[in-house]
């Protein structure tokens, strides 16, 4: 029995994560993390004889391939994977730790300080308030001139902040009318 998996779907975007001698763990893209598609490439890998241990995580999209480690045996292992369909590309993968810490972080403060204000400003607010003020400093203390940090900069991320933050549209400005 063959198991071809270009004839059936699409090339599959998948990202090498960890290249160590003799592992290899691989990363399909979000998209591509049909539970069908990833078995066909783990039977097809398991059937190479240099390959030792292939082990899928079908809800993270991880691929690790156990394979001798000998020399020819990891380019064996990707001419496999790109016969097979697959294509090797720097592919999304939703947040990442980093960005998940940080956001929870940033949502943990907005809670706070909307709860100190007793929900009267929110980091929304006064994120845009503190470089409007800042602006304002700038124009006072250098007047017009093109500084560092002009003036005007500031009041523009203020402005731009403020409208991307509360996300008003047309629509509902005119339902509110």
């Amino acid at each position: 029995m063959t198991l071809t998996l270009n004839k059936t779907f699409k090339p599959i975007s998948t990202k090498i994560v960890s290249d160590t001698p003799g592992r290899l763990r691989l990363r399909v893209a979000p998209g591509d993390r049909e539970v069908r598609k990833m078995q066909i490439i783990t039977d097809v890998i398991k059937a190479q004889s240099n390959v030792s241990q292939v082990r899928a995580n079908f809800r993270h999209g991880s691929i690790l391939i156990n394979h001798s480690g000998k020399e020819g045996s990891l380019e064996n292992v990707l001419a496999t994977l790109k016969d097979i369909g697959i294509i090797f590309a720097d592919i999304t993968q939703g947040n990442s730790e980093a960005a998940v810490g940080v956001s929870s972080a940033v949502v943990d403060l907005n809670r706070r300080v909307e709860e100190a204000t007793n929900g009267v400003a929110d980091l929304r607010f006064l994120f845009p308030l503190g470089l409007s003020l800042l602006a304002a400093r700038q124009l006072m203390l250098k007047g017009l001139q093109l500084e560092v940090i002009p003036w005007y900069v500031l009041a523009w991320y203020a402005f731009d902040i403020f409208i991307k933050l509360h996300g008003t549209d047309q629509t509902q400005s005119e339902n509110r009318v």
